[in-house]
């Protein structure tokens, strides 16, 4: 099976070379690409840095993983998982794994969410997808991550459908505090909440806008992901990608002419 391993905390993250260890383990074809710079927050963005429309990407490579191939490409994540299903890393991978992000994305918050992004991308296109997550921005219980991510990639491999996403999060705690893995719903927020400020003027033709990031407090009342995820749970939850809703009376919108 053919495997690409992308994420949006860029090429040089630890989760990403942890994610690869953990599919090579798992006996897919892994091939890498990732962006050359952070991209956190890109969600499904096909943004690109050359402004001729053409895009840069450079060969890597794993010190312990030499025989991978490995591209740091200069766009967001969702357009590497685009550019994947359309052969431009070779064969379309059957399977795409993003992460592990550095930081946790759950809740409703997770539309922002590069990492989940790229996944979703990469189901719009048939591909099986997982998006992991490490509920730390400097994690250091790797071997959890990767304990965790590695019964979530052989399940999904076998198991996801092709189409859709499993999601999943991490506590950054060591192996033996790990309570389990459980499927869990979305929280109503993720793990931080934006708060915006009013709005100021710094001279006749410029305004500016104060914007500020604070965690969200956890309503523990619900066994949310994020509720979950703060006990010490690792999470999964299916995700689909956008579609139509039926239902809805659109007779009074409509016309012909």
């Amino acid at each position: 099976m053919k495997a690409l391993i992308v994420n949006d905390d860029g090429i040089d993250s630890p989760g990403l070379a942890s994610l690869a260890r953990v599919a090579v383990d798992a006996g897919l074809d892994v091939s890498v690409a990732a962006p050359h710079l952070e991209h956190s927050g890109a969600s499904a963005s096909l943004s690109a840095l050359q402004e001729d429309g053409t895009l840069s990407m450079s060969r890597r490579t794993f010190p312990d993983l030499p025989e991978l191939e490995v591209f740091s490409v200069e766009c967001s994540p969702a357009l590497i998982s685009f550019l994947a299903a359309e052969g431009v890393f070779g064969r379309p991978p059957d399977i795409v794994l993003s992460g592990i992000n550095l930081g946790p994305n759950t809740g409703h918050a997770i539309l922002h969410s590069g990492t989940v992004g790229a996944a979703l991308t990469a189901a719009s296109h048939g591909a099986r997808a997982v998006a992991l997550s490490l509920n730390g921005t400097a994690p250091s219980l790797w071997d959890t991550a990767e304990s965790v991510a590695s019964r979530a990639v052989r399940w999904a491999a076998v198991h996801a459908p092709p189409g859709q996403v499993l999601n999943v999060n991490i506590p950054d705690i060591s192996l033996t505090e790990l309570r389990g893995l459980r499927t869990a719903p979305l929280a109503e927020f993720g793990a931080v909440q934006a708060e915006i400020g009013e709005m100021e003027e710094d001279g006749l033709e410029t305004r500016s806008v104060p914007v500020t990031f604070r965690s969200v407090v956890i309503d523990e009342t619900r066994e949310s992901d994020a509720a979950l995820l703060h006990h010490g749970w690792a999470t999964a939850t299916m995700l689909t990608m956008p579609f139509e809703v039926s239902g809805i009376d659109l007779s009074a919108l409509t016309f012909s002419t």
